[in-house]
């Protein structure tokens, strides 16, 4: 067997649209792929994507799931993705929302706001595993597993969200430059944690997060929070906000200038503003 070859079966796994032509042939016409990206991070918004791509579509070459793609190559296959889909909605859900609701909570209101606003759908693939609640508010859905890599409207959702996240973080970036956000996208890097003890906690860091509270109040305070990320919400979440219009999310979703309407979800206005 040739190195090439080698390479081919041992990289990424390549995803397939198996599972959308399975629902095609059941009759089910529009259906939607969804991710998130900006669960790990200690500050910035969880931000979903929902995508439609065509019936009967092929494959665009280089698609996968988006961890394992570099930022070169998702700016270059978010516009070809964006030409091609038929919708693709965008939600969010805010640092306040992700510390009043927890970060899982907080995800599946991103995800239920993103397939809002994709418009109208037969079907729903979401990456992960079942949510409680889900097919209430986004209707029939089947949960895969990896489906970010293995499922390919899932994976072409996964590079959507994985844009707008990051360049939603560059432009919260250009606010507060000493964290390196336009490089670690929020994560808790040694370099973040580091500017974090030098310049404190700004409004869009997650204060529910371990790694902030102990800056805000020390060690022992933090201690025994790591899990609270994942427990139950105080409140439910608020009721979904009107569908966008789609040529609206698709904006959104791969337009710098229209960075600003995802905004309605993560609070982020007065950060963009002029002081």
């Amino acid at each position: 067997m040739s190195r090439a070859s080698t390479a081919r079966r041992t990289g990424p796994p390549v995803p397939t649209l198996r599972r959308e032509r399975r629902l095609w042939n059941e009759g089910h016409r529009l259906i939607v792929g969804v991710d998130e990206v900006g669960v790990a991070p200690t500050c910035g918004a969880v931000v979903a994507a929902a995508v439609i791509m065509r019936e009967g579509c092929h494959r665009i070459p280089g698609v996968r799931d988006s961890k394992t793609l570099s930022m070169v190559q998702r700016e270059r296959l978010a516009p070809i993705i964006r030409k091609r889909a038929l919708a693709i909605g965008i939600g969010a859900a805010s640092v306040t929302e992700i510390d009043r609701l927890n970060i899982y909570h907080a995800t599946h209101l991103a995800m239920r706001r993103a397939v809002a606003r994709v418009g109208p759908h037969d079907h729903v693939l979401v990456d992960g595993r079942r949510i409680f609640g889900f097919e209430e508010h986004a209707g029939p859905y089947t949960a895969i597993i990896d489906g970010d890599a293995l499922c390919y409207s899932i994976s072409c959702a996964s590079i959507v969200a994985k844009v707008v996240r990051d360049r939603l973080m560059a432009k919260l970036a250009a606010r507060y430059p000493w964290y390196g956000w336009e490089h670690n996208r929020g994560y808790s890097s040694p370099d973040h944690r580091r500017a974090i003890a030098a310049h404190g906690v700004t409004p869009h860091h997650r204060r529910s997060f371990a790694t902030v509270r102990e800056a805000l109040y020390g060690e022992q305070s933090a201690l025994g929070l790591l899990g609270d990320a994942f427990a139950p919400p105080l409140e439910e979440p608020p009721i979904e906000e009107p569908p966008m219009d789609s040529r609206d999310a698709v904006a959104v979703a791969i337009e710098p200038e229209a960075l600003r309407a995802v905004m309605i979800d993560v609070e982020a206005e007065a950060a963009l503003s002029p002081p």
